[in-house]
């Protein structure tokens, strides 16, 4: 028996079977006709107050907070740790074992992402249809600490690309899957700071990726091996035994949960019906449909606009301790001196997730930190002085990723339609936004005052407010035809969440 949401107020047994019984019949009736599934209220939850719903609600989200935030950031450390490696490598004496001219290490720097964005919408579009997607999720894991251990074992250039192909294409699986995954377990109200802290794993790799080269590198020499094999080696041993862990841990689907009562599972799978305004079934369209239904999505391209112009602005991440390294350090002073900017990064993007969750807005915790990422660019174009320089290379990581985190709650907030279309969306967007990474590597090659890389992600910055400002212009057109009940085409909400009240988040 199932029930209709109703007001949070007790209800006796003979309302309960007239009102189940009733949405029942409509329950049928909606898919007989092969209409949209009806989302119902679960018996469990039937007759609970409003204060009860709230702290079961508040009890809910405090225990998958607790096993789902630490794990997948801890996953997305890993992420970085085996992908960022090679910049630690370059300042440890790989260039000069393999024989690698600049323009080899920055292939080898850019190739990794030719199988990262090449593989990221097809594993989405499993991850949208699989029941056990977080098993997928830290096989991945598992699979690029494989490919970064066996890159120790390496002799030539030829053998250096092909390893980082390989690891970019285990590595797509994760960050696309676990926004996606994400998504699965979070309201568009929750799912900003979610987002952030996600994203921090990735600053935290970065913060402390050096400073643990430091440590490994001590073992340079030890049973034959140069440091930087050593690096390779242990961090991808360690990722392997991590992501083994983790599959214990990590839970599947809201429905299957085992740190869930079988009310809160209940409570859980509604809220997120309700929140969506639809039922998620993987079985409902194919994925090719899905994939028509994201290309066609006039969002789907303004958004995308947003995060591909913002990572061509964070494409210095990728040359940051080579960066740093202008400013005339040792080796190990320069990668102790790229930890601050990373810490500092980890704070903003979490506050400003907080706060635009908390704001329910979106725009303005996108722009206002772009045009930090103006101001920093600006200073790094106009001097290679050592505090000038340093302070600008601490704002560019918190501003540009402070704006992409809310970039991807953004995406994920106006995405509408079924679970594939999500799952599509947000792996064709991060894909299409990682194409810089191939092609700004070769940007970097005229140390130490880089102008052309710094001048393009300048223009990149500026580029990402103009499309962000023209997604909240669209957007706040489509909720004004919204609010008149004009049409709103394929791409718009569906009946069952016009009817619930959706809005595009602004």
């Amino acid at each position: 028996m199932t029930q209709p949401l109703r007001p949070t107020t007790s209800i006796d047994d003979h309302e309960k079977e007239k009102h189940a019984a009733e949405h029942a019949e409509y329950a049928s009736s909606v898919n007989g006709a092969g209409h949209e599934l009806a989302i119902v209220l679960p018996d469990s939850l039937i007759g609970m107050t409003e204060e009860e719903t709230e702290a079961m609600d508040k009890r809910i989200t405090r225990r998958i907070d607790w096993i789902i935030m630490p794990v997948s950031t801890c996953l997305h450390v890993l992420n970085y740790l085996d992908r960022q490696n090679i910049a630690s490598a370059k300042l440890a004496g790989i260039m000069d074992d393999l024989s690698l001219s600049t323009t080899d290490y920055n292939s080898v720097v850019s190739i990794l992402f030719v199988g990262y964005i090449g593989f990221q919408v097809p594993s989405n579009m499993i991850i949208g249809k699989i029941s056990r997607p977080a098993l997928y999720i830290c096989l991945a894991c598992a699979a690029w600490g494989v490919v970064s251990a066996l890159t120790a074992a390496v002799h030539n250039y030829v053998g250096l690309m092909m390893g980082r192909v390989a690891l970019g294409i285990t590595e797509a699986v994760f960050f696309p899957g676990a926004i996606f995954y994400l998504s699965c377990w979070y309201t568009k109200k929750q799912f900003a700071l979610r987002t952030a802290i996600l994203y921090s794993g990735s600053q935290l790799g970065n913060a402390f990726g050096p400073l643990l080269a430091i440590a490994i590198l001590e073992l340079d020499g030890a049973h034959g091996l140069a440091g930087w094999r050593w690096l390779f080696l242990v961090e991808g041993v360690f990722t392997v035994g991590i992501a083994i862990i983790c599959i214990f841990i990590l839970p599947d689907v809201p429905q299957k949960a085992r740190l869930l009562t079988s009310q809160e599972k209940d409570r859980l799978v509604y809220r997120l019906q309700m929140d969506r305004g639809q039922v998620d079934n993987s079985s409902e369209i194919s994925a090719w449909k899905g994939f028509m239904m994201a290309v066609t999505d006039p969002k789907t391209w303004l958004l995308c606009g947003i995060l591909t112009s913002t990572y061509i602005a964070a494409a210095v991440n990728n040359f940051f301790p080579s960066v740093v390294s202008t400013l005339g350090y040792s080796r190990n002073i320069t990668y102790c001196l790229t930890a601050p900017p990373f810490v500092l990064c980890v704070f903003v993007i979490i506050l400003n997730g907080m706060h635009s969750d908390k704001t329910q807005e979106r725009y303005l915790h996108i722009a206002c930190p772009l045009v930090i990422t103006v101001v920093a660019n600006i200073l790094a174009v106009a001097t290679t002085k050592t505090a000038p320089r340093y302070v600008a290379m601490m704002l560019m990581p918190a501003s540009f990723y402070a704006s992409a985190i809310c970039t991807l709650s953004w995406i994920s907030g106006s995405t509408v339609g079924p679970a594939i279309k999500r799952a599509v969306v947000l792996s064709m967007i991060n894909a299409i936004s990682n194409t810089p990474n191939v092609w700004t590597a070769y940007l970097y090659k005229s140390p130490p005052r880089y102008l052309v890389a710094f001048s393009v992600n300048l223009a990149a910055a500026v580029i990402a407010i103009g499309f962000a400002s023209m997604t909240y212009l669209y957007l706040r057109k489509q909720n004004r035809k919204l609010e008149a009940g004009e049409p709103m085409g394929n791409s718009g909400p569906t009946e069952t969440q016009i009817s619930n009240g959706f809005r595009y988040p602004l």
